[in-house]
Parts: structure tokens; sequence; C-alpha cells
């Protein structure tokens, strides 16, 4: 298990980005140091029993305090259930009790192509990806001396325009943002593998995913990156109670080297996968 640190913070920022998609900012210079893209934090609000257990939140990116040393986390939610009802309520100067970074984080690819394939609230963890692969900012203790890749695409797609957020910060990136709408009220009338597969016709050069998303779509944009001999990174968005490995309430079916299967912990072993590792039949 690594090593991850507990905390009271305070938020510093709540905000909305979509009709039912907020951002909110706290204080953790701890966490902001070490978290790297793809690995996440547990967040309970202080002092409220109801709900007891925290919830899961990839990082979104990580904000400098004055003296230029990484300060603030960021983490987006969509509100759905309890714990996020009440966490949009919460003002600046509110606590919260938070641990991480937790998990393994994205093995960021030395690639030609790099194309990041959302879902619903699975474009998260892709900002902090974008920013530390194009040389924007780093994160993390440990070097990243990958090669900037030629190209940088995000596919995305959503039920309707209003369920879009966070476009405006991946825009400012200098990536390709391509959008799909289920209901075709904003970019293509669609599926977000349609986009997919568009990218991958570019013909940019050598190309790898990293998806996050949905099961359904996660497990289509597995079998047609496997379909084409693309490389595909997934992160598992399996519910989680302790974030830390102990309750063994997140596993998820994961293939082992004589082809049969096991439960893995997402919080620990994941949450990010090769794609084709995982027992999408099982899930």
């Amino acid at each position: 298990m690594s090593q991850f640190q507990f905390q009271a913070t305070s938020i510093v920022e709540n905000v909305p980005l979509s009709a039912r998609i907020y951002r909110v900012r706290f204080e953790a210079p701890e966490i902001a140091a070490k978290i790297q893209p793809g690995q996440f934090v547990m967040v309970r609000i202080a002092d409220c029993f109801d709900p007891l257990l925290g919830r899961a939140f990839a990082l979104y990116d990580v904000i400098a305090g004055e003296d230029g040393q990484p300060k603030y986390v960021d983490v987006v939610y969509q509100v759905h259930g309890k714990l996020t009802s009440r966490l949009k309520q919460l003002e600046p100067g509110q606590k919260l009790e938070v641990w991480g970074p937790l998990g393994n984080g994205f093995t960021i690819p030395e690639t030609e192509h790099l194309i990041l394939v959302a879902g619903g609230i699975g474009q998260t963890p892709f900002l902090a990806v974008a920013k530390q692969v194009l040389g924007q900012q780093s994160y993390g203790t440990e070097p990243f001396d990958i090669s900037k890749p030629k190209k940088v695409t995000l596919c995305y797609g959503a039920r309707s325009v209003s369920d879009f957020a966070g476009l405006d910060d991946f825009k400012a990136t200098g990536m390709d943002v391509k959008i799909c709408t289920d209901d075709g009220s904003a970019g293509h009338h669609g599926l977000v593998t349609d986009l997919l597969e568009q990218s991958l016709a570019e013909g940019v050069g050598q190309a790898q995913v990293l998806c996050c998303g949905p099961e359904k779509m996660m497990e289509a944009v597995s079998k047609l990156t496997t379909e084409r001999d693309v490389p595909c990174q997934v992160s598992l968005e399996t519910p989680m109670a302790c974030g830390i490995g102990i309750c063994f309430t997140c596993v998820a079916p994961v293939r082992q080297e004589d082809g049969s299967w096991d439960y893995k912990r997402t919080c620990v072993e994941g949450p990010i996968f090769d794609a084709c590792e995982i027992a999408w039949e099982h899930a």
C-alpha cells in the first residue's frame, strides 16, 4: 500500500461547472506535492456522520500557492447521492476530511498521438494528464521525461450539452477537443467510440488511449482498441468504501497470466488497469 496523508482541511472554492457538476478546491499541500494524474483522494464532510463513509474523487488539478509550491487540490464531482448533494452546499472555510494520494495513477506512454476517451464524469482525470504530457505542469515527486506527443486528443461524450463540464479548461491546454452527445444537442450525434475511430483514422502516428467513464463505454473502447492493436489503459470508477484496500468492496475482475481471472482491489491495484486485463464479461 502506498503512503498516504490523512488531514482535515478547508474548502477554498466550490463552484459549478455545469448544472450538476461542481469543482471543489481544498488546501492539502502534502497531498498536492505527491499526487499524480490518475490517482485519487477520499473525501468526507467533517463532523458529518450521514453519510459516514467518504467518496473517491480523481485528481482534476493541483494549484500552487504564492510560493509556487503545490498547495491546493481540485476535484470534480457530479451531484448524485447524499454526500455530493451536501457537498455542493458547502462554502469556503467549511471543513473536509481528506486522505490520499491513493491508487496507482496512469503510466503515461511514449506515443505520437495520445487519445483521451471520456464519458459522463470520466473527463475528470484527463486535465492533469494533458497538462503533464504537454509540458505545462509537473505532478508528483518523480521526474517526467516522456517526449511530447505530436497530438493530444480528448474524445468526450455526454448525454446532452448541459452535461459537459470543464471544456474551457481542456481547450486552454491546446489539445484537440472532440465532443458528442446522445441527444445531438452538441457535437457529433452518436457514441464516443465514433470519435475514437475518427481520431485513430487521422493517421497522426502511433496512438495510445487512456479511457474513463461508464463501464459499458470502457468495455466498448477496450474492444475497439484491442481489435486495432492500440494500447489502452482504463480508469475504473468502482464504488469504494475505505479507499486503502481494507474493505474489499471495490473489487474488479482481472485476468491472470494463466488465462483465468481473479478479483483485484480497484483502490490499491488500480484504479488504472490495462484494458485487456479486465474480464469485462464478469464485471
